[in-house]
């Protein structure tokens, strides 16, 4: 039976195995866990970039299911071909641009080259030692015109080979509208409930196991609940009631045990990386690469 219609737009296309297992990065040679620190900082870069711009949450969540996408499989993108700073950018102008709050290149380019400066960043994988105490100097994270007009040049190739890479297909259906009517359904109305179904979606969007290309949003949506109703104490309605809504306890568990380990992740990852900065462009992969190599062969 051909899926309903009406229903395309609370689905998404879903990552095969071959994809998850198989990355053109992969294939040239990145090791698995490098991708996997660079994606995750990728992910974290295009969310404070959103906060920046004063985009939406959807359209920030939107932007972060893209970059994540045209990393995956074969035929996506690779590290040792494309910046992850670049595909962060842009995606996140990209999804901007096709939704009701559309962002200028200037302003994107301008915000991430101050959070891709060593000396003015926040982010814990750019600057090491923090943010600056002392407001940085201008010249450590303003763009001159020629600068801009270089940066705009890549930010629209990128762009190009974003949407080729996709199909064109960027269709993005997100759990967090689904989630909040799911909790009216089941009469769990109280707003700290709510609020931690929110953080466990958003948290969610940082895991390894790429729970947003992997599953469907109303089964992320489902988890996002039973979590949230157990932290808060919240008894829902008895019974196995994530079955009314087309999700397994297999799946169920699944994603439970995903979402509660993104938390210990990425205090792993800042403690992996503790006083190092994470690779987000080509020329860094390749330096971190030879890095392992000289060590591996004790030079």
């Amino acid at each position: 039976m051909a899926p309903n219609p009406g229903l395309k737009h609370l689905s998404n296309a879903l990552a095969t195995p071959d994809q998850l297992s198989n990355s053109s990065s992969s294939i040239d040679g990145v090791p698995s866990d490098l991708e996997t620190s660079i994606r995750c900082a990728g992910v974290q870069l295009t969310q404070t970039a959103g906060i920046l711009l004063h985009l939406s949450q959807d359209i920030i969540a939107q932007a972060v299911v893209i970059f994540t996408r045209f990393w995956l499989g074969a035929d996506g993108g690779s590290l040792r071909i494309y910046s992850a700073k670049d595909v962060s950018a842009a995606a996140l102008y990209l999804t901007a641009k096709l939704s009701f709050q559309p962002t200028s290149p200037r302003s994107v380019l301008n915000v991430y080259t101050l959070l891709l400066s060593p000396g003015a960043s926040p982010l814990w994988f750019v600057n090491p030692r923090g943010a600056p105490k002392e407001p940085p100097s201008p010249d450590t994270y303003v763009l001159s015109e020629g600068g801009y007009q270089s940066a705009r040049l890549v930010l629209l190739r990128i762009e190009s080979v974003i949407l080729r890479t996709l199909g064109f297909d960027t269709h993005v259906a997100l759990p967090h509208t689904i989630a909040l009517t799911y909790l009216q359904t089941l009469g769990a109305t109280r707003p700290a409930v709510a609020r931690r179904v929110v953080e466990h979606l958003n948290g969610a969007l940082l895991s390894p196991q790429l729970l947003y290309v992997t599953h469907q949003p109303n089964a992320l949506a489902v988890a996002a609940i039973y979590l949230a109703a157990r932290e808060e104490g919240v008894k829902l309605v008895d019974g196995e009631w994530w079955e009314v809504f087309d999700v397994d306890r297999e799946e169920l568990g699944f994603l439970v045990v995903g979402m509660k380990s993104t938390e210990g992740f990425m205090r792993a990852e800042a403690e992996r990386w503790k006083n190092k900065t994470i690779p987000m462009v080509v020329d860094e992969v390749e330096a971190e690469l030879e890095r392992r190599r000289m060590m591996e062969e004790g030079e």
